[in-house]
């Protein structure tokens, strides 16, 4: 049975524009992208499968464009329009942070970290700049690192801050092991940060560690 014979209620399209594209699996929003799918097997299905074979729906998206479109049942065109489609969202996240309110929730600058460092194979220390009523100034990819870790100069991150005219700043870096637990290491470089920033009157509001999952806040945990 093809998608177009399903029930109204359990078409992907039908229940996204009904419930809202989290009432989705993830499956059901890939056929979405996916539109058709193979002899006798639904654009579900075919999602399913590749999800099968990847793993996760991140590890599948995580792929760069050019090989998702060597993939059976995507192609170029899928391709082009997934990977437009994890841009636009970063982006909108990005146009949320700067567009000229005050950063109320801190989880937003969290969520944004994530987009930015979670694939990348090595580790990437970048700050949000902000002015003071905590609006975003500025993002910047400060440091960039191996696998095994990046080395943060706290001078160079006060020559930014400086350079912005930033009063406060959110750190965050990438584990690529996926582990977003902060090391010794971590609180270390933080702490450090602290001090040297301070003596530039800029405060550290928060540092987060971007593994698979949430980030993790060191503000939250109370190491700030």
């Amino acid at each position: 049975m093809q998608i177009r014979d399903w029930p109204a209620s359990e078409r992907p399209r039908e229940k996204l524009l009904a419930q809202g594209s989290a009432a989705l699996s993830d499956a059901e929003l890939l056929a979405i992208f996916i539109g058709c799918g193979a002899r006798g097997h639904s654009a579900v299905d075919v999602g399913r499968r590749l999800l099968a074979e990847a793993g996760s729906l991140r590890a599948l998206l995580d792929r760069p464009a050019a090989e998702l479109a060597r993939l059976d049942g995507i192609g170029p065109a899928r391709a082009c329009a997934l990977a437009a489609a994890l841009e636009i969202g970063t982006r909108h996240l990005g146009e949320q942070l700067q567009r000229g309110e005050a950063l109320a929730d801190p989880a937003q600058a969290g969520a944004y970290f994530s987009r930015k460092l979670r694939a990348l194979p090595h580790e990437v220390f970048a700050c949000l700049f902000l002015d003071t009523r905590h609006r975003v100034v500025a993002y910047e990819e400060l440091f960039r690192g191996t696998i095994d870790g990046s080395e943060v100069h706290p001078r160079e991150v006060a020559r930014r801050c400086l350079a912005h005219n930033a009063a406060a700043v959110i750190l965050g870096h990438n584990h690529p092991s996926g582990n977003p637990e902060p090391s010794a290491a971590d609180r270390a470089v933080t702490a450090r940060l602290k001090q040297a920033l301070g003596l530039v009157e800029v405060r550290v509001l928060d540092h987060f560690i971007v593994g698979d999952g949430q980030a993790t806040s060191l503000a939250q945990r109370g190491w700030l």
